[in-house]
């Protein structure tokens, strides 16, 4: 395939151009413009554009192979998931070898029993590089990944075992928060591959969780008089979830949090949901109705959330 998940090319004849957003086969790719959407378009309808490079975090910025046994570090190899710069729809993974040890890597992919091979390469002691891309979109369609890694050094050092990694991800694995992702100098998910520390456990905490009151157990937070239910406020990882995932889940939240707020005996309390489709509404008008805790529900200040809130006067 001449091109890759990232790169910037410009139609042939059409005056568009976007970022290539998915591999269709051999002969067609999928590009996404600057309005978003997704456009299938065959190769050879498209031209890479003259000037543009990719980020100097698709290459590996290697570093030399001797290190001084005081200096050597042993540990900490990661994979990491950072979104595209230009373009969110696509996520690259990266590699991180932040130990003193060379390693040979391969990447391959399994899907309906069948595996195909994705990467193979050497990553050098205290680098990065990009092992494979994927389209955020299709997530919940991605094949199971398996890493596996050989560790290499000339110097006097204990053999190692090789490292397997097999992972089927899936949204909750990004819904984390981004961290700083080592060596890379950005933001992104982090899966650490050779920490082999045991977890320690509390026996005294452990003992106090189970003999706490219930009283303790169900305490509930009181909520703000003003709650924002755009899935965007609510979780981080919503460009992973469909649309019926999503309504869900604001439905739960705003549930709980009308509880919370009977609870406390707060005489009112808006959800902002959007304008939107309205479903959203629809469905939130349908369980204030049947609240018997609820004494009405009316439109909120429209100079101020237009017609995208409900303002819940409490009995």
């Amino acid at each position: 395939m001449k091109y890759q998940l990232g790169d910037f090319v410009r139609f042939v004849d059409e005056n568009l151009e976007g970022y290539v957003t998915r591999i269709i086969s051999d002969d067609m790719i999928g590009v996404t413009g600057s309005d978003d959407f997704e456009i299938p378009v065959p190769v050879s309808k498209v031209t890479t554009v003259h000037g543009y490079k990719k980020n100097a975090t698709e290459q590996s910025n290697a570093a030399p192979t001797t290190i001084p046994d005081e200096l050597f570090v042993e540990k900490g190899i990661y994979l990491a998931a950072a979104p595209d710069h230009k373009t969110n729809a696509v996520v690259h993974f990266y590699l991180v070898n932040q130990t003193s040890y060379q390693l040979a890597s391969t990447l391959s992919a399994t899907k309906d029993k069948q595996i195909r091979g994705e990467f193979a390469g050497m990553i050098a002691p205290a680098s990065y590089l990009k092992i494979h891309s994927a389209p955020l979109a299709d997530l919940q369609i991605w094949p199971e990944f398996t890493l596996q890694i050989l560790y290499f050094t000339k110097q006097a050092k204990q053999i190692i075992a090789p490292l397997t990694f097999t992972e089927k991800f899936k949204a909750k694995d990004f819904a984390g928060t981004k961290k700083s992702i080592p060596l890379l100098n950005e933001n992104g998910w982090l899966f650490r591959l050779d920490e082999d520390e045991e977890i320690a456990i509390d026996a005294e905490k452990l003992k106090e969780s189970f003999f706490r009151s219930a009283t303790e157990k169900l305490t509930v937070d009181k909520p703000t008089t003003e709650v924002d239910l755009h899935i965007e406020k609510l979780r981080d990882d919503h460009q992973f979830m469909s649309s019926a995932t999503i309504l869900n889940f604001q439905l739960d939240h705003f549930k709980k949090t009308l509880e919370a707020a009977i609870v406390h005996q707060l005489p009112e309390v808006t959800f902002i949901h959007g304008t939107g489709n309205g479903i959203l509404k629809h469905e939130l008008h349908k369980l204030l109705g049947k609240n018997q805790k609820v004494q009405t529900f009316m439109d909120a200040r429209k100079e101020k959330f237009g017609y995208g809130a409900t303002k819940v006067i409490l009995k």
